[in-house]
């Protein structure tokens, strides 16, 4: 479910598809540090789907150990990179900073994974391309990216291998659901050799109209007991559909008028750049933008980005909305906000995404009475809420709807990037509704094409 990496060599060359950074369980982060098995300087190029740090972050790790190739993205994704690989560096040497200033650190002294310089040198090798455009990564391999509705500049990816006889290798990325606003569906493929199919929801559907109503009962329980209303939200796609939905919520007259603050320097950049590129956008979203309205940067919607200005919010009183990343409360500022009011009846925490096993999100979706925050246990009194409707990633009944779209089976189906319940209960329900041959990709597996 993290640190998505997939490296396909032929030829004597090899490139990597997707370098993400692990994030979650202890177990997995200590994976980062750890030495990959290939070699940075070696590989050909990289191809990444979409920005997401646990499909984008390892990317100045692997710079750090020498990549010196191209990366190749869609438009859109090397737009947000510009904003996120740095944060991310930035935020690497925060955490070691403030470790090792706090004493809370088992290492001594405490170290970045990389740092923003780093995070800057890996900008300099971003190749974006558009859409629909088939191009050349190696002699051997041309890639095609298709929109996958899953985030801003997200991509299917279609790798075709010159091979005897060649391979038409499809990757869904973080395959996206029909109907969400502001980013595009998902296009359907129609055909591939191999597929390898996200499976973060492949067990389970979910009902995303409940979505609004239960949003809005949130925001008028906060009011109603002058609380604060924390939302911990990644700051790409996450952060832009919240403030879309509490925009439509509050014109339809079903909350009242409150404030609403999003703390976050990188949410408030990347805010930006949805607000300048409507062609990425779906319908709905490019008509407003036509008249020259933006609805995700209201007058009244408060962009916060210094330090003192997120502080001076924990000595607000409610009611009020924060926004703030990171979105399973693994770093960021929200931390910072859940540690002043998690003890407070009166809050509630929103959780609006996947919160996967061993971050602080979890803990909270899971009961925990208490929280570990910058190195010591904070009790949890406030309430915490889940809404299942807001995620990126197709449940079962998104990615039926996009496999249907491939002309004939595809000849070997791998599930990846899931849990493995979700991947399992996937693999027994496409095995079963479509006779397919479908297995469940197993960590550091190897596979001939």
């Amino acid at each position: 479910m993290t640190g998505s990496k997939y490296w396909i060599r032929h030829r004597g060359q090899s490139l990597l598809l997707e370098c993400g950074m692990f994030q979650g369980l202890k177990s997995l982060r200590l994976r980062n540090w750890e030495d990959p098995p290939f070699r940075s300087a070696q590989l050909a190029a990289v191809v990444l789907s979409h920005a997401h740090i646990d499909h984008s972050g390892y990317l100045p790790r692997v710079v750090r150990e020498g990549f010196r190739g191209s990366v190749f993205c869609t438009h859109g994704t090397k737009d947000l990179l510009q904003i996120l690989l740095p944060d991310a560096g930035r935020i690497q040497e925060e955490d070691a900073e403030y470790a090792n200033r706090k004493g809370f650190s088992r290492h001594k002294p405490a170290q970045p994974l990389f740092s923003e310089e780093d995070a800057r040198q890996a900008l300099k090798l971003l190749k974006g391309k558009p859409y629909h455009r088939l191009f050349e990564v190696t002699p051997w391999c041309h890639v095609l990216f298709r929109p996958a509705g899953h985030i801003f500049g997200s991509a299917i990816v279609e790798l075709q291998i010159d091979a005897d006889p060649p391979v038409r290798l499809v990757f869904s990325g973080d395959l996206g659901r029909w109907g969400r606003p502001i980013t595009k569906d998902p296009e359907l493929v129609p055909r591939a050799d191999l597929l390898m199919l996200e499976s973060t929801y492949g067990d389970r559907r979910r009902q995303p109209k409940r979505t609004n109503r239960e949003l809005a009962a949130a925001v008028q329980r906060v009011v109603r007991q002058r609380g604060v209303l924390i939302i911990p939200a990644f700051a790409v796609g996450r952060t832009q559909e919240i403030l879309w939905r509490l925009d439509r919520l509050e014109r339809q007259g079903d909350i009242p008028s409150i404030p609403v603050f999003i703390d976050s320097p990188m949410a408030t950049d990347v805010t930006g750049i949805y607000c300048h590129r409507p062609d990425e956008h779906d319908l709905q979203m490019q008509e407003l933008m036509a008249r020259g309205e933006c609805p995700l940067r209201r007058d009244d919607y408060v962009f916060v980005r210094t330090r003192e200005e997120s502080k001076a919010l924990n000595r607000r009183g409610g009611p009020m909305i924060i926004v703030a990343a990171s979105g399973m409360a693994t770093g960021g500022r929200v931390l910072h906000h859940l540690e002043q009011r998690l003890p407070h009846p009166e809050n509630i925490v929103l959780l609006v995404g996947y919160q996967a096993a061993g971050t602080r999100g979890r803990s909270l979706l899971d009961g925990a009475e208490t929280v570990k925050i910058h190195g010591r246990h904070v009790p949890v009194r406030a309430a915490v809420e889940k809404l299942d409707g807001l995620s990126a990633h197709a449940d079962q009944g998104d990615i039926d709807r996009w496999l249907d779209g491939f002309q004939q089976p595809p000849a070997r189906v791998f599930l990846v990037h899931g849990e493995p319940e979700a991947a399992r209960g996937l693999a027994e329900h496409l095995t079963q509704s479509r006779d397919w041959n479908v297995e469940v990709a197993r960590d550091e597996q190897q596979i001939v094409l």
